[in-house]
């Protein structure tokens, strides 16, 4: 019994113990905890309140409206064609920047020599400001001197007003979006194939299945289904988020092909200072956010697995 109660400490100890570890931990934790609060909760808690005001900024007084901001964006034209036009762009930007992703991880992935080196050139748009990168895509697809437009022509279709066009200019953005976003999925992807076992394809050729297409569509796509889902929800969140580009380069024009839904907001909060309306602008923006996050957590749990 002497040599129980040596091994065991006493039950009091034990729980005196126990409340030191919660104690410090939450101690750590503490400044974290403050830090998101201060910067990310009371934030969004604040545009919220002030979505439901009719504030705007610099006046020292404003009044509750109720949903009357939201109603507004209901029946306005800009809004909405803001909100197509981020869509819209969505739809181009996603599939391109997953599809060209997989693409460069596949090919990656199965070289031999040189992956290193490969993967860090076609991961460099990740790093480079889009701003800067802006400017540049800007001179590469310029209507009179852009070299893609020299392309064109040499080739017999002829020059293009990629940014001065309200048909082009959407997809012009969506190029630049989709070289940017595409090295990040790569990236993702290469992880995703790295995981699945090598038995798998080396039971398929025993089987007699050599042909790397049949390989790809039923085991390797299947085996990526958890990475697809979370290479696609992300580029989705990511394209929701355009606004250097559209800010740099076309600031909406022309004749308003290019407004985006931060681009409109932005506008309305900063340059005609009407906060409320902005506020309700990004309180739907977070709404989309929100939707495609939850919706990201339940096809991940549905997969049985996280990327």
């Amino acid at each position: 019994m002497s040599d129980l109660s040596l091994s065991h400490p006493p039950l009091s100890r034990r729980s005196h113990g126990a409340l030191r570890f919660t104690r410090a931990a939450w101690g750590l934790a503490l400044p974290s905890t403050l830090l998101l609060i201060g910067l990310m909760l009371v934030p969004v808690a604040l545009i919220i309140l002030m979505s439901f005001t009719d504030y705007s900024f610099g006046d020292s007084s404003f009044s509750w409206v109720g949903f009357e901001n939201y109603l507004a964006l209901a029946e306005d034209d800009v809004f909405w064609n803001a909100l197509g036009n981020t869509l819209r762009y969505v739809a181009i930007v996603v599939p391109g920047a997953v599809g060209l992703g997989l693409l460069k991880a596949v090919l990656v992935h199965n070289l031999r020599h040189g992956r290193k080196l490969y993967q860090l050139l076609l991961f460099l748009p990740v790093t480079s400001t889009l701003v800067a990168m802006a400017t540049v895509w800007k001179y590469l697809l310029h209507g009179n001197i852009g070299p893609v437009n020299f392309f064109l022509e040499a080739i017999g279709i002829g020059k293009l007003e990629f940014f001065g066009s309200p048909d082009l200019v959407l997809w012009a953005l969506a190029i630049i979006g989709i070289w940017g976003l595409a090295g990040f999925n790569m990236v993702i992807f290469t992880a995703g194939l790295t995981s699945i076992p090598q038995d798998l394809y080396e039971a398929a050729s025993v089987d007699g299945m050599e042909n790397p297409l049949d390989r790809f569509c039923r085991i390797t796509l299947p085996m990526l289904a958890p990475t697809m889902v979370f290479v696609v929800i992300t580029s989705s969140i990511t394209a929701f988020k355009i606004f250097d580009t559209v800010a740099v380069l076309t600031r909406g024009g022309p004749q308003g092909a290019s407004d985006v839904l931060l681009y409109t907001t932005y506008l309305e909060g900063f340059q005609y200072l009407r906060m409320a309306p902005a506020a309700a602008m990004t309180v739907v923006f977070l709404m989309i956010i929100l939707a495609l996050a939850l919706l990201q957590n339940l096809l991940l749990d549905r997969k049985g697995g996280k990327a």
